[in-house]
């Protein structure tokens, strides 16, 4: 199976590292100046499962992308999406399955659009990647998971062989035979963790040390299962209980990759990971007279990015 990656960043890279270390046929979707540095300096891992410094990465630019893949690996942020389909869009043909890690829903719905429901899988990673000043990819912890199956539900020949192709590379890979139930919960979670360690700019453990922390936190969970229950993906007992443990742990240091970019003044997936639920929340998110701790959260978001547009406005202009 010819396997395209897009993009060489801490997601995308760190998985596609793992399948082209165990000799699969992977090939990284990248930008001119990604493509030399990866010619100058391999692609390197650096993971407690061990480093990897892959020389002669098979690469390609947008403009060199002419013939069709039989998968594409696609881990961008949902802001870039657009601009990601417009680059990986030559490399699918008829029979070309579309695998997106992204966080939410409306990538899929995108992505459907664009190239028909039968191309596209559900998907989720449980991964924290990032790149260092190196341009290496670091793995943050211990997790290290991909998780996809037929949107339609149950398993197929298609999703077996997707398995075979990706498994035995130093990765856990699963198909899942009910994915869009698993992405709806994990965008639950999501939601929660980002939301409430966002406004206010804190780990779950600094949360749950104030007066209403824990209160908030238990709200915000409770709002966001229950927009996944009107959609008709109620979270299951066994989740709820996995992420009571995970968010009501006492001193914990954890906190949202969407914090992290927000302390760093870069784009946040406010829109994608909030807005979008909020949208699919129906008349009760859109008209209840109280101010949600959903809304108090995204709202918190919007108005950084007010501030961050703002100052990058300032800046051009100086």
């Amino acid at each position: 199976m010819r396997i395209l990656v897009v993009g060489a960043g801490g997601v995308g890279g760190y998985f596609g590292a793992r399948m082209a270390h165990a000799g699969r046929d992977v090939t990284f979707l990248v930008r001119p100046k990604r493509a030399e540095e990866l010619r100058r300096a391999g692609l390197v891992v650096r993971s407690r499962y061990g480093d990897l410094t892959l020389r002669d990465v098979k690469t390609v630019v947008k403009s060199d992308l002419r013939e069709p893949f039989d998968l594409i690996l696609l881990s961008c942020k949902a802001y870039d999406l657009a601009d990601a389909i417009d680059s990986f869009q030559a490399a699918v043909g008829p029979s070309t399955l579309i695998l997106p890690l992204l966080n939410g829903m409306q990538h899929i719905d995108e992505l459907q659009r664009r190239f028909g429901a039968s191309q596209v899988l559900g998907g989720l990673c449980l991964i924290a990647a990032t790149l260092n000043a190196e341009r290496e990819i670091v793995h943050l912890n211990d997790m290290q998971a991909i998780v996809f199956g037929e949107l339609a539900g149950g398993l197929s020949e298609r999703t077996q062989a997707v398995v075979e192709a990706m498994g035995n590379a130093g990765f856990d890979v699963t198909a899942s035979p009910n994915i869009v139930q698993e992405l709806w919960e994990k965008w639950v979670f999501l939601a929660t963790l980002a939301g409430i360690t966002c406004l206010f700019r804190a780990s779950i453990g600094e949360i749950l040390a104030t007066p209403d922390g824990e209160r908030a936190i238990a709200n915000l969970f409770a709002e966001c299962s229950a927009i996944a229950a009107h959609n008709g993906y109620a979270v299951r007992p066994e989740f709820n209980a996995r992420m009571h443990a995970v968010l009501f742990a006492a001193g914990s240091p954890l906190t949202a990759s969407m914090l992290r970019d927000l302390q760093a003044g870069s784009r946040i997936e406010a829109d994608h990971v909030l807005g979008d639920l909020i949208r699919r929340g129906g008349d009760r998110q859109r008209d209840d007279a109280a101010l949600s701790v959903l809304r108090l959260a995204y709202n918190h978001l919007k108005a950084y990015e007010v501030r961050r547009a703002a100052q990058l406005q300032a800046g051009a202009a100086s």
